[in-house]
């Protein structure tokens, strides 16, 4: 799965399309309509507004080997909308390259989703580590993010990736996804599993097809089907045995990420395990050459655009307003251009646009709070 414009939509049509044949037979095993309370869609529930930059690479995650000095930088971002996603998996990679000349006393920069992950990947591997950030959660750009399984969320371009780029992408989203497993059910609910709808004024949902503008003939490369046997089949729910007003609506299931909490308890396992944050900012590459480790690995996501010069990053913006968490609202829905997840650290309200170039190259940060009460007052009319 998928991009911030169907990130519902693929949920439920992607990873496979696999819909269950009896769609109506299928629906009545179990209560549709439980947990689907209407959300409380007014401005007034608006508590705050956030953009994040996801950090594009039409050549996927840069995780390669740089010798700056006598310093082994190894670089770890570039994950576009797929960080959260994909970050137990490329950790692992990069923290290999890190150990791979046997030095046990690793740097992190950054503190965000990839630089906390890879970060206790490290510590598990028997490393001493030291995370330099200027920020942290939840004043990363992370913590803003949707919190939806999205491993192939505009991770890289088609053509922009070499031959073996699919097989590593697939590795690592597998691993990730085994490591959330371990954290379901924990205080808190880190990470769970909550359903989705998309939602249909037309006789069927089909599965989400993909849409290109006719001036760009690049695409941005899709790879979902390969996670087809590890996620659940979507199911049409037949008219009238659902409370959204359009007529039709596909039901599946996702993780989602309850970042606040989940960046809590990855810091708190870090910290616990020996782990040290020291606030620092660092402007140029050079100066890595100030930490008094020999191996760094460089996870500053969109930031590595300007600290590390490096201008195959393209930032694409993202919106959400943040509504009140509703106590048993655990659930998403996506209709026209709109997407909604509901979390238990706050409901995200979100427009995604037509296609996956919504937001592609806009590196705005200013939140826009009109169009953030327009999306709110859109999603009330979703249910009847």
């Amino acid at each position: 799965m998928m991009d911030r414009r169907d990130f519902l939509a693929r949920g439920l049509g992607g990873l496979g399309a696999l819909s269950l044949a009896a769609g109506a037979d299928a629906a009545s095993l179990f209560d549709p309509l439980a947990g689907l309370e209407p959300i409380r869609a007014t401005p007034d529930r608006i508590f705050r507004i956030t953009v994040c930059l996801r950090p594009f690479r039409a050549a996927g995650p840069r995780i390669a080997v740089e010798e700056v000095g006598r310093k082994r930088v190894v670089h770890h971002y570039g994950h576009g909308g797929s960080g959260w996603s994909l970050s137990w998996g490329s950790a692992e990679v990069a923290v290999g390259m890190a150990l791979a000349e046997g030095m046990t006393d690793i740097a992190v920069i950054g503190a965000g989703a990839i630089g906390l992950t890879t970060a206790l990947t490290a510590q598990r591997a028997g490393a001493k580590v030291t995370i330099y950030a200027k920020e942290q959660f939840p004043d990363v750009r992370s913590a803003r993010a949707t919190g939806t399984w999205s491993p192939d969320s505009r991770i890289a371009m088609e053509g922009g990736v070499d031959a073996g780029f699919g097989d590593r992408w697939e590795a690592m989203a597998r691993r990730s996804f085994a490591f959330y497993q371990g954290l379901l059910g924990l205080p808190g609910d880190p990470v769970e599993w909550t359903d989705r709808y998309m939602l249909s004024d037309g006789p069927a949902v089909a599965p989400a097809v993909e849409r290109v503008r006719p001036e760009r003939p690049d695409r941005f490369i899709r790879l979902e089907d390969r996670l087809h046997d590890i996620m659940p089949r979507s199911v049409e729910l037949a008219p009238g045995t659902h409370p959204f007003r359009t007529e039709r609506a596909r039901r599946s299931s996702s993780l989602t990420f309850n970042v606040a909490d989940l960046a809590h308890q990855l810091t708190t396992d870090f910290l616990i395990g020996g782990g040290r944050i020291v606030p620092m900012e660092l402007h140029e590459p050079q100066d890595v050459t100030r930490l008094k480790q020999k191996t760094v690995i460089n996870c500053t996501g969109y930031g590595a655009r300007a600290l590390w010069r490096d201008e195959s990053i393209v930032p694409v913006r993202g919106q959400i307003a943040w509504l009140i968490p509703q106590a048993g609202a655990t659930y998403g829905v996506y209709h026209d251009k709109l997407a909604m997840l509901a979390r238990r650290d706050g409901i995200v309200v979100q427009e995604v646009g037509e296609d996956d170039w919504f937001g592609y190259g806009d590196a705005n940060e200013a939140p826009d709070r009109e169009a953030a009460e327009a999306s709110v007052r859109k999603l009330a009319a979703f249910w009847k």
